[in-house]
């Protein structure tokens, strides 16, 4: 057992609503679901999120992270305030946030400074709600390699900031798990999916054996995380042809990687 519990993105099926989803996560046997902010759970409408949360518990799931689309930098202050009470209501730990895209790891130092002081005024909002924030771990933004992120977690400082991972299909195995090490020591969350070449080349969970075994079972064990109190999910992102026939195969290697020994519907 890893330690680690498996998980959904709702942003997977954009197309599905809150029920199908929840009857989807259940059916394959995950924990959890990060609910995202664009379709699902839209940042300010609280009454919504609640209902959200219910209706997760009722059916045995838990709400372990806000997957919102705050830019730091970027998005106002009323925003991220807006935001932070939506994941207040949505009754989760953590609200995942971006540092954005367009701006790699080259940025000019003044573009960095920017972003670092978005991300500190977020970290220190949620403060407030008791709530970490996590960044996205992701090509084409500031926390597109493993060093530029440490930097920016450096930078802003602050003991509820924490990173997301999840491989750079651009990188070989042995490069993207480097990756992982190094961010390891702040790691919240993962997303987990098996691509090829990039975002339209996806494939069956079970072809990226090669590295996920080995990323999740470096991911379990204590750590700043996990002594907060705080439980780690792999969540599953996309699926082969947006499927979601297709999630309950992906769902019961995932299952099979952390441990579980009772696969969905047994």
């Amino acid at each position: 057992m890893t330690g680690v519990r498996a998980g959904l993105c709702s942003i997977t099926f954009r197309s599905l609503d809150v029920a199908a989803i929840i009857d989807l996560a259940v059916s394959a046997g995950l924990d959890g679901i990060e609910w995202g902010a664009d379709l699902h759970v839209p940042a300010g409408d609280g009454r919504h999120a609640t209902d959200v949360a219910r209706r997760s518990a009722d059916a045995g799931l838990s709400c372990p992270s806000y997957g919102s689309y705050v830019m730091a930098g970027r998005t106002s202050t009323a925003e991220v305030v807006e935001v932070l009470q939506t994941a207040v209501d949505l009754g989760t730990t953590s609200v995942r946030i971006w540092a954005p895209f367009g701006t790699g790891p080259d940025a000019p130092a003044a573009e960095r400074a920017t972003i670092a002081d978005g991300i500190r005024e977020a970290a220190d909002l949620a403060a407030q709600h008791d709530l970490a924030v996590s960044l996205e771990f992701h090509p084409g933004t500031l926390t597109g390699t493993a060093a530029s992120t440490l930097d920016l977690l450096a930078a802003v400082d602050r003991p509820n900031l924490f990173t997301y991972w999840q491989p750079d299909p651009s990188l070989g195995d042995a490069s993207a798990l480097e990756e992982l090490a190094a961010v390891r020591p702040r790691l919240s969350h993962l997303h987990v999916f098996s691509w090829g070449t990039g975002f339209d080349d996806r494939r069956p969970l079970a072809a990226g054996t090669g590295i996920w075994e080995r990323a999740l079972g470096e991911a379990g064990g204590r750590d700043p995380w996990t002594l907060g109190g705080r439980e780690r999910y792999a969540f599953l992102e996309y699926v082969l042809d947006d499927d979601p026939a297709n999630l309950r195969g992906d769902a019961a290697t995932l299952r099979t990687w952390l441990g579980v020994e009772e696969s969905a519907g047994a």
